[in-house]
């Protein structure tokens, strides 16, 4: 089994639409999925048809807080494979709370050990959705995770985020989790109309080599509009190009499995 975060400090960038996607992606090839919404803005939660208004001891909120186990908080979604830990705005609080706990960093790793330590979980796959900044949330995925899944917006300053992202990393490599390793990087809202698009691709396959996947995930209507339904793009429309873009990803992804690298 392995936990992998889905992450980048940008907001806006596919982050969430990725985690809802692969997730599906991945269920619906039999895999067994956990999803751990670790924004407060609950986007995840949300795309996966679940309320993020929910009482907050029943969130990954009340995880980390104290209050509930994780067994407490795991729910099912409307997809066969495919489980959530679902997140609300409560969660925003957490930082502060906490500010006196010198081990905080790794709440969240202790509380899923102990979690996959006494349950038999079948998970393949534990998926994190980080919030949009390199906050203490974001610290508390990191250290918990073996592997990173970058989604990289096609469009300007996209790689200065990125290299600043790679400072973190590997400062918490250092400090926290010497395994940590970049998975893969994911092109996202890719318009082939736009030079903007290309030019920003073959920068980032230049620099990252064959940590970038080979699919690239196209700007799309329908996988905007999916959300909103409260289910994957995958589900909402299997015929669009954000559906086959993903389908495509996820072959990609699990065949990273397969061929035992870890890059695509």
């Amino acid at each position: 089994m392995q936990i992998i975060s889905v992450i980048n400090q940008k907001g806006g960038v596919g982050k969430t639409t990725t985690v809802i996607n692969l997730s599906a992606g991945l269920a619906h090839l039999g895999k067994k999925i956990l999803v751990i919404d670790l924004d407060p803005q609950g986007n995840a939660t949300t795309g996966l048809g679940l309320s993020n208004l929910s009482n907050s001891n029943e969130t990954i909120y009340g995880v980390l807080n104290g209050t509930n186990n994780i067994t407490g908080v795991i729910k099912k979604t409307n997809f066969k494979n495919l489980d959530i830990i679902t997140s609300n705005v409560d969660l925003s609080g957490l930082e502060v709370e906490t500010a006196g706990d010198n081990e905080r960093a790794f709440i969240l790793k202790s509380k899923l050990t102990a979690y996959l330590n006494d349950f038999r979980t079948n998970y393949d796959y534990i998926l994190i959705d980080c919030p949009p900044s390199l906050s203490l949330l974001t610290v508390m995925a990191l250290v918990t995770s073996n592997s990173l899944l970058v989604p990289l917006q096609t469009e300007f300053f996209a790689l200065e985020g990125v290299t600043q992202l790679i400072k973190t990393i590997e400062r918490i490599k250092v400090n926290l989790n010497p395994n940590l390793e970049i998975r893969g990087i994911l092109l996202t809202m890719y318009d082939k109309r736009n030079k903007l698009s290309s030019q920003v691709e073959k920068e980032a396959r230049d620099f990252f080599n064959k940590k970038v996947y080979t699919t690239v995930i196209p700007r799309n209507v329908r996988l905007s509009e999916a959300p909103s339904h409260g289910m994957p793009v995958l589900i909402y429309d299997k015929a669009c190009p954000g559906s086959k873009s993903y389908f495509s990803f996820t072959d990609e992804f699990i065949n990273q499995e397969n061929l035992g690298s870890s890059a695509a």
